[in-house]
Parts: structure tokens; C-alpha cells; sequence
């Protein structure tokens, strides 16, 4: 089982290595990067590559790692001894399986994307360190302890927002996914839009980069927001030409593609009037 990239999504080498490795030390796969570098749809590409099923687990501010073993809904189960329901006598009924569950409970082996882990609370790692690691958690209202059927091959991303502790952290694989290169960004976007005019690509592109170093820029714009851009610069039928700027234009065609606050669209104006001034 050794996972090579697909058609659809261009996986430099250090990031096959780091999956393959993962999948061989049965150790979960924590990736990090700038949010928009393919952290989920790595997931999804290597579930597609290996020829396996994905179960996502999206995790928010609010989710507690018990969510994701298991949730026992004592309230319904209350609610109807009141009615006399017979349901009641079977706890079963009242218990709802999480994502980890699901996993361990499949016929055949899953891929298991624990998305964003760092949305939650800082405890949240913490509390999954055994479940992950022994692949088995026990069910206390019903006394079996649920064992893995085949072990999940396990990515975790994060997008840095805070830190994670090293207890969780010994027991990762780790990778990060650097910004594309130039030339690998031509790759993905020749995957998206292929047949791209060359010149179209080369001026967008470095236009992209551009925008990228610019300093002071709050929010850099991701692989996904160029690939939004570049559609619609073909949607629009423009060519290398109409994207040339000077001092007096600093903002980009459809710029709203690549900007997403008005503080880095302000910055770009100010650059603008500055260089007006200048002339």
C-alpha cells in the first residue's frame, strides 16, 4: 500500500514520503501549512490513491473529543421510561457512534481526516493521545471496549492557529506543506485549467507572487484564491496584456479573487496614490 500522488493532485516527493511513512509506522499523519495549501484534499487524494473509503471529521471550537468516540443521549432515554417506550431496556439505542467508532468498526480499512485540529480546545489532542495510539476505547454505559477491525490510517491537519502538546506530538508522523514553488505551481495549475495560455500563466503568476511578498500584507493569498483568479481570467477571455499594471494601478484585475479584507485592498491603494505622487 504506498500512496504515489493522483491525477488530480500534484504531491511533491517529501509529501509522498511523508505519507507512505505514516502508513508504515501506523502513526497518524499530522500536516500543517498556510490555510489553502491542500491539507484536506490530501486526504482525500490519498483515500482515492490507496483505493479506500474517507470518514471526515470536522472539528469546531465546541467539539470534544468525546464527540468522536461516542455521545450517549441520557435526556431521550429519560424521555421515553416516561413514556414507557420499550426501547429504553436497550442502552444500545441511545448511543450514537462517532467518527473514531465508524473507523474502527469498518469492514475494510478507512482513511480517518481529523480536519483542523487546532479549532478546539487545547485538551482536545490530549484526550485522544490513548484512542489513537492503542486503537481502542471502552464504551462505559454498555461495558465492551470497541477495538479497531483494521487500523484507520489516520491525517490530522492544523493550521497553526495554536500550539500542540508534545505528548500528542511523539506520537505523529509530522510534515508541512511549504507554499508552491513556481514551477510546481505551474503543475497545479495545469491539473485545474489545462492548456493555459503560457503567457497568460507566466504574468498572472508572477503578479501572484508579487501580491504574495508584498510587506505588510495581512492575509497572503492561497493556492485555492489563485486557482479561483485564474478561472476567472479565463473566464473573462483576458490575455497577458490586459493584466500589465503600472505604479498608477497597483490593484490587479479582479482582485477581489485574491484580496479577502480591505486592509491588504487599502495597502494596495495607498502603494497606487504613492507612486502617483512620485511621478
Amino acid at each position: 500500500m504506498k500512496f504515489e500522488g493522483t491525477d488530480s493532485y500534484v504531491a511533491t516527493g517529501d509529501l509522498t514520503v511523508a505519507v507512505n511513512a505514516a502508513v508504515t509506522l501506523e502513526r497518524p499523519l499530522l500536516v500543517k501549512g498556510e490555510p489553502g495549501t491542500g491539507k484536506t484534499e490530501l486526504a482525500r487524494q490519498v483515500a482515492q490513491g490507496l483505493g479506500l473509503e474517507m470518514i471526515e471529521w470536522n472539528i469546531k471550537s465546541t467539539t470534544k473529543a468525546q464527540q468522536g468516540l461516542y455521545e450517549y443521549d441520557a435526556v431521550s432515554r429519560l424521555r421515553d421510561s416516561q413514556l414507557g417506550d420499550e426501547r429504553v431496556h436497550d442502552v444500545n439505542n441511545y448511543i450514537r457512534k462517532g467518527k473514531l467508532w465508524q473507523a474502527f468498526d469498518a469492514d475494510e480499512k478507512m482513511v480517518l481526516l481529523i480536519d483542523e485540529i487546532d479549532k478546539a480546545d487545547i485538551e482536545f489532542p490530549n484526550d485522544l493521545l490513548q484512542e489513537l495510539d492503542r486503537m481502542e476505547f471502552h464504551v462505559y454505559e454498555t461495558g465492551q471496549t470497541v477495538r479497531a477491525r483494521h487500523r484507520p490510517i489516520v491525517i490530522i491537519t492544523s493550521n497553526n492557529e495554536k500550539e500542540l502538546p508534545d505528548a500528542f506530538l511523539r506520537r505523529c508522523f509530522f510534515h508541512y506543506i511549504r507554499f508552491p514553488d513556481l514551477e510546481t505551481m505551474k503543475q497545479i495549475v495545469d491539473v485545474h485549467h489545462p492548456g493555459i495560455k503560457e503567457q497568460l500563466l507566466t504574468t498572472a503568476l508572477t503578479q501572484f507572487y508579487e501580491i504574495r511578498e508584498q510587506a505588510g500584507l495581512k492575509k497572503k493569498p492561497s493556492t485555492s484564491e489563485v486557482l479561483d483568479w485564474l478561472k476567472l481570467l479565463l473566464a473573462e477571455d483576458l490575455d497577458a496584456e490586459d493584466l500589465k499594471r503600472d505604479g498608477a494601478d497597483a490593484l490587479p484585475r479582479l482582485h477581489g479573487a485574491l484580496l479577502k479584507n480591505e486592509q491588504d485592498v487599502h495597502l494596495f491603494e495607498r502603494l497606487a496614490f504613492m507612486a502617483r505622487r512620485s511621478r
